[in-house]
């Protein structure tokens, strides 16, 4: 069994098309399908359900797929870790992050490149349930997610800061000029929120509901992005993590609120699939958060001039 071959295999299983794998596979179709015949006749099983076409993966296919996935990563490390022996790090980091965490995630990443400059990041928004299936999938190194509320499974930990919350306005709000407010005021305001498909909607749901509170949004979105269009439209107002102001605080319209009654704030941090040895990039990933206090960066970031 030839590792190039295991790879057309799991590319087929992910693009479901024997022309689409082989282009993302830069070889004819032809090829491709001569190497997914070999690998069968290899292990002596069928692994495609095929006519003409595509049309899923047999039992021992589906098998195959969570052995492969495993098997590329590790080759993929070990190549990886080789190379970093002789001229350092290269390759692609790939981290899934949820969009609570995003606009933090530049410090972290900021870090890893500067001791790794030969590498490149690719960084994916994801909910937290996404991280999980990717890290069990093998499709990312690692991700920034919530640590407490809905914790992961089978996974390494490291804690990066802890995430507040405040109510967010246009500056012409009623509320301008007050130091805080409590969770009740803000949750009978005209609300713009993150979906529900989304961990940080579903923390605020939660914590409002321990005091007896229910949070009905009239604008929800799953992007961050979606909900600073709505704030910075006026009509609205907002339920963030105080790290919203890092990448939106040049806004002069938009005023933050600490919100309290009660104070609550969640732990973020970067988990790892639970593996030894680490593959190198997660290893390196690893190093980066505990060479620095990026909690600390954070709160300096976000301090007033």
């Amino acid at each position: 069994m030839q590792v190039r071959h295991l790879s057309y295999f799991v590319t087929l299983a992910r693009e479901r098309h024997f022309a689409r794998a082989a282009e993302a596979c830069h070889v004819s179709q032809p090829t491709l399908s001569a190497a997914i015949l070999k690998l069968e006749a290899d292990l002596e099983v069928r692994l495609v359900v095929r006519n003409h076409r595509f049309v899923g993966l047999t039992p021992e296919g589906e098998k195959l797929l969570a052995w492969g996935r495993q098997i590329l990563t590790d080759y993929t490390g070990l190549r990886d870790d080789l190379t970093g022996l002789r001229r350092g790090l290269t390759g692609v980091l790939r981290l899934g992050v949820i969009p609570a965490a995003m606009p933090a995630i530049s410090l972290l990443t900021t870090r890893f490149l500067k001791a790794h400059p030969a590498a490149k990041v690719e960084v994916l928004s994801m909910t937290s349930r996404a991280i999980q299936r990717a890290l069990d999938g093998f499709e990312i190194d690692g991700g920034v997610t919530y640590l407490d509320n809905e914790p992961l499974e089978n996974v390494r930990v490291a804690r990066l800061y802890r995430e507040r919350y405040v109510f967010v306005a246009n500056r012409g709000h009623r509320f301008a000029g007050r130091g805080a407010i409590g969770w009740t005021e803000a949750a009978a305001e005209r609300l713009c929120l993150l979906s529900d498909d989304m961990q940080n909607r579903r923390i605020l749901d939660k914590l409002a509901a321990s005091i007896g509170v229910s949070i009905k949004p009239t604008v929800v979105s799953n992007s961050f992005l979606g909900v600073c269009s709505h704030l910075r439209q006026g009509d609205w107002s907002g339920i963030v993590p105080h790290t919203f102001f890092y990448v939106f605080g040049a806004a002069p319209d938009l005023m933050a609120i600490d919100l309290v009654d009660p104070v609550h704030s969640e732990g973020i941090g970067l988990v790892l699939s639970d593996r030894d040895p680490l593959p190198p990039m997660a290893s390196a990933l690893l190093a980066a958060t505990r060479a620095f206090d990026l909690e600390a960066e954070l709160e300096c970031a976000l301090r007033p001039n």
